[in-house]
């Protein structure tokens, strides 16, 4: 199992590194480039290239940009060369790249930013994406899952919500509300994160509405998911949606269900499937939701997750998360996510 895990990781680091090893600008990659450093874009236009983090310090975010070099921290670089940019990932996704790869450009190249690029190992991250206007989820969107649950596979997309309280990041924790819930269950999930207004667009052009992917878990409370017949209370407590470390740009992953994704507890994987296992695919997802209600800059999906889960076990089989327990999620091109339990 642990021989697994560390190829898939191996395999996923080498996909961001390859992206982080420059990205062509006709045919020549910028020399030392980082993710996006060879790209140009228009200031209103969706950044192209790059591999977003953010950053958390004392309480406030910053955004990050992933490259070679590290993780360039935008606020300093845009202080250092007096470059008004983006410097929080809500306002790229909302106002487009206004001078960020030329400012990303600049720094790769220049000898006076080195100190502005940070070892990944000492970031503490927050949530890839800080603020949306609605965290959008799909249940039983895998084959699979649907069958190891005894569900009936969908004819239309089943959607609920989470709620922002409910937003985590990478090496984050969630304080289980042992309170009022015992049934802790994990949930690996792509993540997709609108980039421009969507209203009744088609299948078609679906996926030209998206900013970029990223790795989620929708963690759940199964005895409080079936209180009632909505979900709502068992998704949505503090800390239940936790997402990242990275933001990759739409362009890097031009078949969102081709991915493979895998989730461990403690190190023994749980989850491993593809996303082309999903009974609706992103680009169906996007455009069914888009018939019913308008889609926002920064919306989200968690577009549902493959079989697995402890729900899925038969009763005497299921042992749920418990405090201590590290969670472990991985999707090929978009990075490792982990977060523990307390």
């Amino acid at each position: 199992m642990e021989s697994d895990r560390r190829d898939f990781l191996k395999a996923a680091g080498a996909a961001l590194m390859a992206g982080a090893a420059g990205v062509l600008t006709g045919s020549k990659a910028f020399a030392g480039a980082g993710l996006g450093a060879g790209v140009t874009a228009a200031p209103g236009e969706m950044p192209k290239g790059m591999t977003f983090a953010t950053i958390r310090r004392r309480g406030e975010y910053s955004l990050g940009v992933k490259t070679d070099k590290g993780i360039l921290d935008v606020k300093a670089a845009s202080q250092l060369f007096k470059k008004s940019v983006p410097v929080i990932i809500d306002e790229v996704i909302q106002r487009g790249d206004q001078g960020l790869t030329a400012l990303v450009r600049t720094a790769l190249a220049s000898s006076k930013a080195k100190g502005l690029f940070l070892d990944e190992e000492s970031v503490e991250f927050g949530p890839c994406v800080t603020n949306p206007e609605k965290i959008l989820m799909l249940g039983f969107n895998y084959r699979k899952h649907a069958m190891e649950t005894n569900t009936p596979i969908p004819t239309s997309p089943v959607l609920f919500t989470k709620c922002n309280n409910s937003l985590n990041h990478h090496k984050g924790v969630i304080k289980l509300p042992t309170n009022v819930a015992v049934k802790f269950d994990y949930e690996v999930e792509l993540v997709v994160v609108m980039g421009k207004t969507a209203h009744r667009v088609s299948e078609a052009e679906a996926l030209s509405y998206v900013f970029g992917y990223c790795t989620g878990n929708d963690f759940s409370a199964r005895d409080l998911q079936r209180k009632t017949s909505q979900f709502l209370l068992g998704k949505s407590c503090d800390g239940f949606a936790p997402i990242g470390p990275y933001l990759v740009t739409a362009d890097q992953i031009p078949d969102p269900n081709n991915l493979k994704l895998e989730c461990y507890v403690n190190g023994e994987r749980r989850q491993s499937n593809n996303t082309d296992d999903m009974i609706f695919n992103v680009a169906t997802i996007i455009s069914y939701a888009s018939q019913h209600f308008t889609l926002k800059p920064g919306d989200m999906f968690f577009t549902g997750t493959p079989e697995g889960v402890i729900f899925g076990m038969p009763p005497e089989k299921q042992v749920w998360l418990k405090a201590g327990d590290k969670v472990t999620s991985i999707i090929e091109k978009l990075g490792e996510l982990q977060f523990s339990l307390v």
